[in-house]
């Protein structure tokens, strides 16, 4: 599997494609502010063709280019229903006060073709099976992707804003609850082997050992009942 990954904007929020190899389809994860050149760059060093965008949430350094990046490819965008209204009112997740504008009056639209993510569905897209896990606690939508532990590589799973190395998503936006985010951290994360790779939403990729061995959010937390079996 080819992931390809970079910080867009000034936001530095983690743009991921992912595929099965160089020369294949791919899914964009997370497009935020300016990622079109990075995405192109990406797509044009490996020879990529793109089919899909999906969204861990609805905040706007994650979808600020959902629908440039769409619209100019002509592919679908994945969102959970709860954070569908961000992608055209971003500053409701941002807790803007009446009158206030979002960067000088930066107005975003829906892609012409929005389809909704529920938990434990399995996307079939680009040759690649991601599996979603409803995650809120960071925003109402929040979702994960996993994709499957396979002979070469083992599980790998995109967090969003749900878990970070060393840290975990802020919950003082609109919509954000701590005790919720502990939650699915518990249910999503806890579960999972060892060896499962996190690629964030934000700095560099960890491992869920590694988290439950040295991130303080998690020490007093036990696993719950465990992620929808979507493999």
């Amino acid at each position: 599997m080819l992931v390809a990954g970079f910080p867009a904007g000034s936001f530095a929020a983690n743009c991921y494609l992912v595929a099965p190899a160089a020369g294949e389809e791919c899914v964009i994860i997370d497009p935020g502010q300016d990622a079109e050149a990075g995405i192109e760059e990406v797509v044009r060093e490996h020879r990529l063709k793109p089919v899909a965008v999906i969204a861990t949430h609805g905040h706007l350094d994650h979808i600020w280019s959902v629908a440039p990046v769409c619209g100019a490819r002509n592919v679908p965008a994945y969102i959970h229903p709860a954070d569908r209204d961000l992608l055209t009112d971003p500053g409701k997740g941002l807790g803007l006060g009446a009158g206030q504008q979002l960067f000088g009056g930066l107005e975003l639209s829906e892609p012409d073709d929005v389809r909704e993510l529920s938990d434990g569905a399995v996307l079939e897209l680009a040759g690649l099976r991601f599996t979603v896990d409803h995650a809120p606690g960071h925003t109402p939508g929040s979702v994960t992707f996993r994709t499957p532990a396979t002979e070469e590589i083992p599980e790998v799973m995109f967090t969003g804003d749900l878990l970070f190395a060393g840290s975990i998503g802020r919950t003082d936006l609109p919509g954000g609850s701590y005790e919720q985010i502990l939650a699915s951290l518990a249910r999503v994360c806890l579960p999972l082997a060892d060896e499962t790779v996190v690629l964030p939403g934000h700095g560099e990729q960890t491992t869920i050992g590694r988290e439950r061995a040295v991130n303080p959010f998690l020490a007093d937390l036990t696993p719950a009942d465990g992620p929808s079996k979507g493999f």
